[in-house]
C-alpha cells in the first residue's frame, strides 16, 4: 500500500468518527425528558335535553287514579308554555325563581338555562314576595282553606278545617301537585300548587298562591331536589326592592299527612311575610 493510500484511508475513518460522534450528540439533545402530555379539549357544556312537542306535554293523561284533560295548548299564550330559555336569574342550578311581573317560574339548570312555566298570581293585594324553601310536597294534596278564607267564602264551610279538608280531585284548587313553601321550620302556608283552571295562567286572579298547569307542575314535582331555595320577586334580573308593605292571604291551612319531607331546612336571611 502507498503512502497516499494510507493518508486518505486514514483521513476517511478520523471524518467518519467525527461525523459518528456529532450524529450521537444532536440525538442526545433532542431525546432529553418525556415527551409532552397532549392537550385535553375542554368539557362540552352542559345541554338541557329537549321538552318535546306541546302537544304530548299537554295531552291527556292519567296520574294516580285520575285522568287528567289534554290542555288546548293553541288556547294559551306559548310565551307561558313549558320551554328552555336562558337563565335570566343568575341563580345557583336548583333555584326556583317566580317572576311576578312576567308571570314565569323559572327553574334554573346547569350551562347557563333555565325551565321556564307559565304561572298564575294572587290578584291586586295579595301578592308577596322574598325568600322561602320547599320542605315538603305531595300529590293530589288534600286542601283546607284558611279560616280567614272561609269566613270571606261561607261556601267553602263544608272543607273548613273542623270538617277534614277537600280531598284531592280534579275539582281540588291545589291541583295534582303541590310544594309547600316554609321559611326555617314554620310554614308560610304559601303553595306552588297545580289548578285545572289553565284559563288562568299568565293573569293574576288567585288568593296568594303561585298556580301552574297540572302537567306543568307535575314536571316540576319531579325536578325538585331536597331543600330547594324559592325566590319570589318583581323584575327578574332587576335588584329587588324592599317591600315591606306587600301582603298576601294564605290559601291553605297546613301540610297534609303523607307529604313527601324534602329535609331539614336552613334558616333564611330574608323575610318575606
Amino acid at each position: 500500500m502507498s503512502d497516499a493510500s494510507f493518508c486518505i484511508s486514514r483521513r476517511g475513518f478520523l471524518n467518519f468518527t467525527a461525523l459518528g460522534a456529532a450524529s450521537a450528540a444532536v440525538s442526545a439533545c433532542t431525546t432529553t425528558g418525556p415527551a409532552p402530555a397532549p392537550v385535553q379539549p375542554p368539557p362540552p357544556a352542559y345541554v338541557e335535553p329537549p321538552l318535546g312537542d306541546y302537544e304530548t306535554m299537554y295531552g291527556a293523561m292519567s296520574d294516580n287514579g285520575f285522568d287528567l284533560p289534554a290542555i288546548p295548548v293553541k288556547k294559551i299564550d306559548h310565551r307561558f308554555l313549558r320551554q328552555i330559555v336562558p337563565d335570566p336569574t343568575g341563580q345557583r342550578p336548583g333555584t326556583i325563581v317566580v317572576d311576578t311581573t312576567g308571570h314565569f317560574l323559572y327553574l334554573v339548570r346547569e350551562g347557563g338555562q333555565a325551565i321556564r312555566y307559565g304561572v298564575g298570581l294572587g290578584r291586586a293585594g295579595f301578592e308577596w314576595a322574598g325568600d322561602a324553601v320547599v320542605q315538603w310536597k305531595q300529590k293530589w294534596p288534600k286542601w283546607t282553606p284558611p279560616d280567614e278564607m272561609v269566613a270571606r267564602q261561607p261556601e267553602l264551610t263544608p272543607y273548613s278545617a273542623k270538617n277534614g279538608g277537600m280531598p284531592g280531585g280534579l275539582k281540588n284548587p291545589l291541583g295534582a301537585r303541590a310544594l309547600y313553601l316554609f321559611q326555617g321550620n314554620q310554614d308560610t302556608l304559601y303553595r306552588l300548587h297545580g289548578s285545572p283552571e289553565w284559563w288562568s295562567i299568565g293573569k293574576s286572579v288567585s288568593s296568594g298562591c303561585v298556580r301552574l298547569i297540572n302537567q306543568d307542575i307535575i314536571d316540576l314535582y319531579d325536578r325538585v331536589p331536597t331543600k330547594s331555595p324559592v325566590i319570589v320577586t318583581a323584575n327578574v334580573g332587576a335588584p329587588e326592592e324592599d317591600m315591606p308593605e306587600r301582603k298576601a292571604i294564605p290559601i291553605d291551612n297546613g301540610v297534609p299527612t303523607g307529604s313527601i319531607l324534602l329535609g331539614p331546612v336552613k334558616q333564611l336571611t330574608n323575610e318575606i311575610f
